[in-house]
């Protein structure tokens, strides 16, 4: 019984080092193909690049050509703004007025594509700021980080909206908003990517915004989800007032509560 058990035991010794093999054959084989996925994607990221690259230089001139139209509608980048549901709340009274001098806004993409971008607004002569053109660069950096600049806007004496915002109109009630759009070019800073935080208006100018601003010129924009939201709180109301009335306790003729 004794040897029987040894011979067992060897056995099992035996089949275990096989398996151990196996499986660490197994994972290099793996490996090997992780391997050849992450070249091929690798390859695969540099040929979308360089297919990017050729269409924004496609797009170029006929972007320069809708700027062209763009210039001649009065209150075009102003309306379009108000008009976006995520953009048009940012903006202060004062603000409106500073964008009737918007001539044209831009979004440049480095030359490599992968590199960053800029967001560029462009003005008219106006009785707010010296500057005629206001940037936001967004710089992606080997270490996972992002460096943000932006314009410091040269502000003429008393019209530094910027920092005057908040403050009670005068002759209304009504604030105005808490802050300028225009503090967002002096919001600058690094960020790590790993952190999740982004810039949303600078993604939504660029992703959404710039590429088709006459959308929301046109009042066009499919406000269903931004509805939505507000219509399920309505719904939600009524079924607590519903509710409510439910509860309310059955009342003899005399004003006693029923007890049955």
């Amino acid at each position: 019984m004794v040897a029987d058990k040894g011979k067992k035991s060897k056995v099992v010794e035996e089949d275990s080092e096989n398996v151990d093999g196996e499986l660490v054959l197994s994972i290099e084989k793996l490996q090997e193909i992780q391997d050849q996925l992450d070249r091929v994607n690798e390859e695969t990221s540099e040929k979308v690049l360089e297919v990017e690259q050729k269409y924004n230089e496609l797009r170029r001139p006929v972007y320069s050509k809708r700027d062209e139209i763009i210039r001649a509608i009065p209150d075009f980048w102003l309306t379009a703004f108000l008009s976006h549901p995520a953009l048009g709340g940012l903006l202060t009274e004062e603000d409106q007025k500073v964008f009737r001098y918007l001539v044209s806004i831009d979004v440049e993409d480095s030359k490599d594509v992968k590199s960053g971008y800029s967001i560029i607004f462009n003005f008219s002569p106006n009785p707010f700021f010296e500057d005629t053109k206001l940037t936001k660069t967004y710089s992606f950096l080997d270490e996972g980080t992002t460096n943000i600049t932006g314009t410091e806007i040269k502000w003429k004496d008393g019209v530094d909206i910027a920092n005057s915002a908040g403050l009670e109109k005068k002759g209304s009630k009504r604030p105005l908003a808490e802050e300028s759009f225009f503090s967002w070019f002096g919001e600058t800073q690094q960020k790590n990517d790993s952190d999740g935080m982004t810039d949303e208006v600078a993604e939504i100018i660029k992703e959404d915004l710039w590429p088709n601003p006459l959308k929301y010129f046109n009042n066009e924009a499919d406000e269903e989800d931004f509805e939505g939201e507000g219509d399920a709180d309505a719904d939600d109301d009524e079924k607590d007032t519903d509710c409510d009335d439910d509860e309310v306790p059955d009342e003899d003729e005399n004003g006693e509560e029923d007890d049955s």
